[in-house]
């Protein structure tokens, strides 16, 4: 388990995960993709993106509010809100709408649909970007039956590889 600003632990996706590389990778893209795209990432998206970053758990708004608040950061529920809407734009975040929360994009160089397999035990969020044939069985599915998407979201839950090694266990 790792430690984190929202008062409990996340665990580490696997044995060798290098966190701290998450999150020092995900801003040093960051740096250069706003660079690239010539918006600004202010000093409170820049935090907002790191304390996404902190955790592979999904983090709410509020949670985010209160430690920017803790941090001195003259922050509001607007500033917090305009901050995950360009990280949201810019492709840095994803929100996850079934836990109303947000995870960070470890893709975020190019467009891409993505499902998000996420722990019910543990609580983290793996991002996985969705395959052809996943694709294909999603458009086949939609013609199939008349439907025509405007967009997706693909969340399943389940156990993670920890989780289910320690559920197997006992």
């Amino acid at each position: 388990m790792i430690d984190n600003e929202f008062g409990r632990g996340a665990s580490i996706l696997a044995i060798d995960h290098d966190h701290s590389g998450c999150v020092t990778g995900a801003m040093a893209r960051a740096d250069a993709l706003c660079l690239e795209r010539g918006v600004r990432l202010t000093p409170v998206r820049r935090r907002v993106l790191e304390l996404i970053w902190r955790s592979h758990e999904p983090v709410g708004a509020y949670a985010m509010l209160d430690v920017l608040r803790q941090e001195g950061f003259n922050a509001q529920p607007p500033t917090v809100y305009r901050a995950l809407e360009f990280l949201t734009e810019q492709r840095l975040i994803h929100r996850l709408e079934s836990r109303n929360a947000f995870i960070g994009c470890p893709s975020p160089d190019h467009p891409h649909q993505a499902v998000y397999l996420i722990c019910t035990d543990c609580g983290t969020v793996e991002e996985r970007e969705e395959t052809p044939a996943l694709t294909e069985a999603l458009a086949a599915l939609a013609r199939h039956t008349g439907f025509y998407g405007t967009g997706r979201m693909l969340e399943l839950t389940g156990l993670c590889r920890g989780c289910g090694a320690k559920q197997s266990v006992a």
